[in-house]
């Protein structure tokens, strides 16, 4: 079949809430994919940061055949083996104390909000408390998510939403420090913010936040589902910081391609918060999901994925430089690690994502004016050159 046939199909059964790009893949290999027509896409997506590993990176699939011909399912009612391998990985890699793991990003945000909520409740005894959120922040779109998202078209169709939000200019200690009342329970940020533009946290912002949380006992929560698991050079963002919060949240590259997420405590917020009962999940932790955390933990340390990326970002750095010292539509670079994005003035960002689609180049926006890179952390320089090779074209 065709592949606009195939398109077609999917719009008369799918619930048109994408504006999908032309396009139907099929399978994938390294950090290619392939269309179901055969045409060759250099992946500087990776499903929107998720597949850090490519495609068919080795020993990966493996784990997870092995484990579908074990067990794929039982439920929290009980104990199995990968999600004590995984737990037990996450917390060393973390440097934290408990994990709690999702289906997704968004219900990892939102455990992080109950349990921000719930340890001010045990600590005052009633209800009734705030959370300050950053301006142009995204944390997802359930209703709780969306509540500390702070974009405003993301929330406005769907008021009202969780109430007794603020919302703080990020990088901006004082904006924060201006809303700060008796009932204010968390703080919850981005270490790097994505779609609102790929904005890296200062050094100043975060340890300022710290210090305002430990002074005032409010929970610091820390997003790390798009910047976390060694997308900057760092397992978390936050560790390259010195920073660490209460609550991190993280999923994406977790698992490199099936659903998890998970949010994580300190000593503190796992003492003193959620208990038996106050919250759950029926797919989280699975052990078909944990297998695939675990062995990405194992990859990472086996194969130093981490050190790769540190060792090639000065690369990747210096050729997005370089466009914007050669193109005038390109204003600026700003990221961290291998999560990167180029400033787009006086064209539409999305005609050079089109563009780059149609020369086998995938890319994605940020923001209003940001061209966004979060290649898988397994490119190599020949993947840089190709990009940059056909970046170059599209901008010209």
């Amino acid at each position: 079949m065709k592949m606009n046939n195939q398109m077609e199909n999917a719009e008369n059964s799918v619930l048109h809430t994408y504006n999908r790009f032309p396009v139907v893949f099929e399978h994938g290999e390294g950090c290619y994919l392939y269309d179901s027509e055969g045409k060759e896409y250099l992946d500087f997506a990776a499903g929107i940061a998720v597949n850090s590993l490519g495609y068919h990176y080795p020993g990966y699939d493996d784990a997870l055949k092995t484990q579908i011909d074990k067990l794929m399912h039982i439920s929290n009612l009980y104990y199995n083996e990968p999600i004590i391998e995984a737990g037990t990985k996450v917390v060393e890699k973390s440097r934290m104390s408990k994990v709690f793991f999702t289906n997704s990003g968004t219900e990892a945000i939102e455990g992080a909000l109950k349990s921000a909520k719930k340890y001010a409740y045990k600590k005052a005894g009633h209800a009734g408390f705030e959370i300050i959120a950053m301006n142009h922040s995204f944390h997802g779109r359930s209703i709780g998510a969306l509540s500390v998202t702070g974009t405003a078209h993301y929330r406005e169709p769907f008021e009202p939403l969780m109430g007794g939000v603020k919302f703080a200019e990020f990088n901006d200690l004082d904006s924060v420090k201006a809303l700060v009342n008796e009932n204010t329970c968390a703080i919850i940020t981005e270490t790097v913010q994505g779609e609102g533009g790929i904005y890296p946290a200062t050094k100043e912002f975060l340890e300022g936040l710290r210090a305002l949380c430990d002074e005032k006992d409010i929970i610091l929560i820390f997003d790390e589902i798009q910047c976390g698991m060694g997308r900057t050079g760092e397992y978390f963002a936050w560790q390259a910081y010195g920073v660490q919060p209460d609550i991190m949240t993280c999923a994406k590259a977790l698992g490199c391609g099936v659903p998890v997420g998970a949010f994580v405590l300190n000593e503190k917020a796992a003492k003193a918060s959620l208990e038996p009962g106050d919250h759950g999940t029926t797919y989280g932790g699975n052990p078909f999901v944990c297998a695939a955390v675990s062995k990405v933990f194992d990859i990472y340390e086996q194969d130093q994925i981490i050190d790769h990326v540190r060792e090639l970002t000065p690369y990747l750095e210096e050729k997005l430089d370089a466009m914007v010292e050669k193109f005038d539509c390109v204003a600026a670079r700003r990221g961290k690690g291998f999560m990167q994005g180029l400033v787009i003035t006086g064209r539409p960002v999305g005609e050079v994502v089109k563009k780059a689609l149609a020369e086998g180049l995938l890319v994605i926006s940020a923001g209003k004016d940001v061209l966004r890179m979060v290649p898988p952390l397994v490119i190599e320089k020949e993947h840089v050159d190709k990009m940059a090779e056909i970046l170059e074209k599209c901008l010209a």
